[in-house]
């Protein structure tokens, strides 16, 4: 009897094996709507697929900085009298930035790419004004021809932080990335087949990737055939599909220039000096930092410009900075930063986040439209000058979208259309209460000030600057169409998902658990 019962035990469960292993005894329950009661990710009701919530993953070449508060603005004596960074509170929220300045190998990669895809003689305008201006390093009395000719292009140079470009040109750049990422993250999924980079490289033109473009459907490539078994994305009748949507959370958000205030906050690196883990709450960040930090590494253990603990690095220098007049890396045999001009982007001491450079070596163009009192004006939530609201540009038709350079094309929204919102009223936000008839303020731009609405903010100090730029909270501006062999950039990204980094446990808010209730 007890034998029959062993045997009778084994076969049910061996059953109940083979029936979990093909799901048609113990099916796992479907998630279903909260709103409507019907399943998600079942044909039989809808087909409406939803992708399990998760974060993006970390861009190439990015690091995933931690939003929070901090105190924006000048952090020493204003020596310069300018009075445009008053101190101000502002909230910044999570996102990635570039651990280290574009390179120039970087930048040559991407004029690889425009040279064979626009390689028709139609482009040409296109090549040109994409390269930089390796002429910013002449100048009457120096002989700085070397620099002209091989910064750039010469290997030895290949990861020193390409200098030259405008802030239109770092624009550019900044979509072209965008759409390398996302091109290769549908090629390695299988959902464009990998041919597509020969097409569009054998002077594809027009006809190129661009993430806008293929989210809207005026882009196909050669659509992929992702293995059933793999592919995740389903139609409304179960069956497989190629056609990438935003919400399946493959692709990557833009690569942008960083705001200001993103800037500004990734430079100082608090996390280093708060820490904030998670698995403990004895531990918070501290509301007010007291002694706010000069320059882009933590007060302790440093002297402001060098290292100041016992060891092999004692004294030695952490940016690439210019000490006084004549002074630019030391004197032979004791040389300080080593380089008389922009070093490797991998060089110096990183910060708290571990993003290299961000005092000293180059200036970098951040996306703001300078003002002198911005400060006092933004918004204490992610503060930005620079909008201009645009919509889609849809008087071509669908089908007829994409611009000579295969982009989506867009327009300023128009203000009649905007007359009753609340939130905003016009769509060229760029002079907002400050060079527009509600604030009653102008610039005289070439005749009493260069302030224009063209003007960008520069940051970080660089190689030919003294230690006072090389403050996160100095910032200085650019007309968006000229370069110095003293500016470079880095991109940024937005972050969605939890605030707190990257992994899919944690979560935004607090959570307590439910208290049993008495019956």
């Amino acid at each position: 009897m007890f034998k029959l019962f062993r045997n009778g035990l084994f076969f049910l469960t061996a059953l109940s094996f083979a029936a979990c292993k093909n799901g048609s005894v113990f099916k796992k329950k479907p998630e279903h709507s909260d709103a409507t009661g019907w399943n998600y990710n079942d044909k039989n009701q809808g087909g409406y697929y939803v992708m399990k919530a998760k974060d993006i993953k970390t861009g190439p070449g990015l690091v995933f900085v931690q939003g929070g508060t901090f105190t924006m603005g000048a952090s020493e004596e204003d020596v310069m009298g300018d009075w445009n960074n008053v101190p101000r509170r502002v909230t910044v929220n999570s996102f990635f930035i570039d651990k280290t300045e574009v390179a120039n190998v970087h930048y040559r990669e991407y004029l690889h790419w425009l040279n064979n895809v626009f390689s028709d003689p139609q482009y040409e305008s296109v090549l040109r004004a994409a390269y930089p201006d390796t002429l910013v390093w002449r100048s009457e009395l120096s002989y700085n021809e070397p620099y002209v000719e091989f910064y750039f292009r010469h290997p030895s140079y290949n990861y020193y932080p390409v200098v030259g470009v405008t802030w239109k040109q770092a624009y550019d750049f900044c979509i072209w990335r965008t759409d390398r990422v996302n091109e290769k993250a549908l090629i390695d999924g299988g959902y464009q087949n990998k041919n597509v980079i020969k097409q569009e490289m054998n002077g594809g033109g027009q006809d190129n990737f661009n993430t806008k473009s293929y989210l809207m459907g005026e882009y196909d490539g050669i659509p992929g055939k992702p293995s059933t078994k793999k592919n995740p994305l389903l139609d409304a009748q179960g069956r497989p599909r190629t056609k990438v949507q935003f919400e399946d959370g493959i692709l990557f958000p833009d690569y942008r220039l960083p705001t200001e205030a993103e800037w500004e906050y990734a430079a100082y690196g608090y996390i280093n000096q708060n820490p904030q883990p998670r698995t403990s709450e004895k531990k918070r960040g501290e509301e007010l930092i007291a002694n706010k930090q000069i320059y882009a590494w933590k007060n302790d253990g440093y002297d402001n410009l060098r290292y100041t603990k016992k060891g092999a690095w004692q004294g030695a220098y952490l940016a690439n900075f210019k000490r006084g007049n004549g002074d630019y890396m030391g004197t032979p045999g004791g040389l300080n930063d080593r380089s008389a001009i922009p070093a490797p982007v991998t060089s110096f001491f990183p910060n708290g986040f571990g993003i290299y450079n961000m005092s000293g070596n180059v200036n970098e163009w951040v996306s703001d439209v300078y003002r002198p009192q911005t400060g006092l004006e933004s918004d204490d939530m992610n503060p930005y000058r620079g909008n201009v609201f645009k919509k889609v540009d849809m008087s071509g038709g669908q089908g007829n979208l994409r611009d000579s350079l295969g982009r989506i094309k867009t327009v300023p929204e128009n203000d009649s259309d905007l007359v009753n919102r609340r939130n905003y009223q016009h769509s060229y936000a760029i002079n907002y209460l400050d060079g527009d008839s509600l604030s009653k303020t102008y610039y005289g731009y070439g005749v009493t000030t260069l302030i224009s609405d063209k003007s960008r903010v520069i940051k970080g100090g660089s190689w030919l600057d003294m230690p006072y730029w090389l403050s996160p909270g100095a910032r200085r501006f650019l007309e968006e169409d000229q370069s110095s062999s003293s500016i470079g950039f880095r991109c940024a990204m937005s972050h969605f998902g939890p605030t707190e980094g990257t992994s899919s446990k944690l979560q935004n808010g607090n959570f307590f658990p439910k208290s049993r209730q008495k019956r």
